[in-house]
């Protein structure tokens, strides 16, 4: 997680949402080319019926232009970034494990049980994400290029 002053901390982050509107979106910061990636999208359009979330890979000149303006590396693309309120004046940038738990747990229903994970150290989920990370290609698979959204998900996605 990257917290720059005035930003909201973990214990800050919205407990659940109630529909498109409520609170600003989310953005999620993919890597386009990766199959593990495109199945967690996948699993969060299905579930996130409100329109919660958006989605940008990361070789798209937006996830670029956001990730240097946290200090991060654009060029790495083997972590998933969730940027919490990104169209607020407080957006808080969350990487690697957070990043995909806030996602997982925003979707409601069984899956905000998966918040007591929040408990373990971040160097302890990040060990666990890295470990997935370094062989996501080998696994389930590397796109040439980055998968085009169906028409009717389109609206979801930004800078495609």
């Amino acid at each position: 997680m990257v917290s720059r002053e005035g930003l909201p901390q973990v214990d800050q982050l919205p407990k659940r949402m109630s529909g498109k509107g409520a609170m600003p979106e989310h953005l999620i910061l993919y890597d386009g080319v990766c199959g593990l990636c495109n199945r967690f999208n996948q699993f969060v359009l299905k579930r996130d019926t409100a329109g919660t979330f958006q989605f940008a890979s990361l070789q798209s000149d937006l996830a670029r232009s956001l990730l240097a303006a946290y200090g991060k590396n654009p060029a790495k693309l083997d972590t998933l970034y969730v940027i919490v309120n990104y169209e607020s004046g407080s957006p808080l940038l969350l990487s690697k494990a957070r990043g995909a738990l806030f996602a997982v747990t925003c979707l409601g229903g069984f899956w905000r049980l998966l918040r007591v994970f929040n408990i373990l150290p971040a160097p302890v989920l990040d060990w666990a994400y890295s470990l997935v990370a370094r062989n996501r290609y080998r696994l389930f698979g590397r796109y040439e290029t980055c998968l085009v959204p169906s028409p009717e998900l389109r609206s979801r996605f930004i800078d495609v």
